[in-house]
């Protein structure tokens, strides 16, 4: 028996110094710019893998296509190429300037959007009206910009309501009429997909914002409704969810992709077959460079390769949730945080449909997958972030001090 003595000192225990690498990593994100370096780095590699993964997946459709394999590599490089100088410029941009950009950004995407359903302007693919033609061969899909107009104008109507918060009338109007507006034009162009992740976000923030737990549970309790009488309505979509609920029974009908999506991660492994060696990608599995291009990367790269993108998204959210809970402007606040649920929400969903765990509702994986109406709102959103984090406490002056010289004999800049 041991006795009292015997017994380890508790208080010393909790007084003993830490582990040396578990100091040096509270030391790295205790830096006041370390929710940049995170945002910048975990941003840089999908952006880098995306076009490595669009190049692999998209080189047979693209040759027979288009006699040409680099075709479709090349516009997703152009279209990188326009976003990242937005991305940038959103970088040097202040909350005062997104804040008088908001409405201006949601007036013109419901103009878009209203435009996709004017004959001859809007255009179906794959069943839905959800692109606008500019003419020749540029299109662009509105839907994925309202996503990013949507949370600038709630995060801008919050900060303006901040002290009106706390009564249900004002964190529900006119937030959830305009957001159910823009929602019921993306699912008249038969968007599901995109319309979940906008009603995700509406959702997130009424949560974000500090809604009473009933009036946010009636609140998913009447999306949820709505959701599913769109679902039952549409046999397309009923198809959808018999796939999900058993893609082998109909592997070369309706459960085609996700038949095929499994096919092609179980037969990666640990490591994948080499980036270019997918054999999914010679047309059994349909939009390989677009909605199911994780299933490419699963059979090419592995479950390793796999693991490695979900831990990039888990470090962009972790990185999106920091700047949201260290600012202390409530624009910043909310703006940070819709931008991470919008990109999270959509990552699940695409993920989810992948691996079989959600019904197959065709939204791109954020930053991974091949077009340019989703690639470009993105990065602006990314920008933002970056501008936000450079916001935090310390940050100004950290920046500051790395575009001082780095040798003490060179002349200083300043007067």
């Amino acid at each position: 028996m041991t006795s009292i003595a015997d017994q380890p000192d508790q208080k010393q225990q909790r007084n003993a110094p830490e582990r040396p690498w578990v100091a040096a990593i509270r030391e790295v994100l205790d830096r006041p710019l370390t929710s940049y370096h995170i945002l910048l780095g975990a941003t840089g590699l999908l952006l880098v893998l995306g076009l490595l993964m669009v190049l692999s997946a998209s080189s047979v459709l693209s040759l027979r296509a288009n006699g040409n394999s680099y075709t479709i590599f090349v516009r997703q490089l152009i279209w990188v190429g326009v976003g990242l100088p937005m991305a940038y410029v959103a970088s040097r941009m202040t909350p005062r300037h997104f804040r008088m950009l908001a409405y201006v950004a949601l007036l013109g995407s419901v103009f878009l959007l209203v435009l996709t359903y004017i004959p001859g302007l809007g255009v179906g693919v794959n069943g839905n009206t959800n692109w606008l033609n500019l003419g020749g061969p540029l299109q662009i899909q509105p839907s994925e910009f309202a996503k990013l107009a949507l949370v600038m104008w709630c995060a801008d109507l919050y900060a303006r309501k901040e002290k009106l918060l706390t009564q249900w009338k004002h964190l529900l109007v006119p937030m959830v009429p305009v957001s159910g507006l823009v929602i019921a034009l993306v699912v008249g162009q038969r968007d599901l997909g995109t319309a979940l992740v906008l009603m995700a976000v509406m959702i997130g923030l009424i949560w974000i914002v500090g809604a009473p737990t009933r009036l946010f549970v009636a609140t998913i309790v009447v999306v949820g409704t709505i959701a599913s009488y769109f679902v039952i309505t549409a046999q397309h979509r009923m198809n959808r969810i018999s796939s999900f609920w058993d893609p082998f029974n109909d592997p070369s009908g309706v459960g085609w992709q996700a038949y095929h999506s499994f096919y092609a991660l179980s037969t990666g492994g640990w490591w994948g077959v080499g980036i270019g060696n997918s054999r999914q990608k010679w047309g059994n599995l349909p939009e390989a460079h677009t909605d199911f291009i994780f299933s490419v990367i699963g059979e090419e790269l592995g479950l390793v390769g796999s693991l490695t993108v979900l831990a990039l998204f888990l470090t962009l959210a972790y990185a999106g949730v920091r700047i949201a809970t260290r600012n202390t402007e409530p624009f910043v606040r909310y703006a940070a945080a819709g931008i991470t649920i919008w990109i999270m929400a959509q990552t699940l969903v695409n993920l989810g449909a992948v691996i079989g765990l959600l019904p197959i509702v065709g939204i791109p994986l954020p930053l991974l997958s091949y077009g340019g109406s989703a690639l470009l709102p993105t990065l602006i959103a990314i920008g933002m972030l970056l501008s936000f984090a450079k916001a935090e406490p310390g940050a100004q002056a950290a920046l500051k001090e790395t575009r001082r010289p780095r040798f003490g004999w060179l002349p200083s800049r300043t007067h």
